[in-house]
């Protein structure tokens, strides 16, 4: 399981922006891109990134706030 698992990462197109945005927000504002696949790579290594530094610097991580949608039985 990678450091960044515990947390939501997604990609989505933003018509303000024009370019593909990868979000993940308790760890990181997000990274823009062209290719959604790419993208998505890339947020999972900077999450990856952010979180191995901060357990680093013995810093404590964020409790995950942000959830995907679950099914509702």
């Amino acid at each position: 399981m990678r450091p960044g698992d515990r947390y939501h990462e997604w990609v989505e197109w933003s018509a303000e922006d024009g370019v593909t945005v990868g979000r993940c927000p308790d760890v990181t504002t997000g990274i823009h891109g062209d290719v959604p696949v790419a993208l998505y790579g890339e947020l999972c290594d900077v999450v990856d990134e952010v979180v191995a530094h901060l357990d680093r610097e013995g810093r404590q991580l964020q409790v995950p706030r942000i959830h995907p949608m679950r099914e509702v039985v």
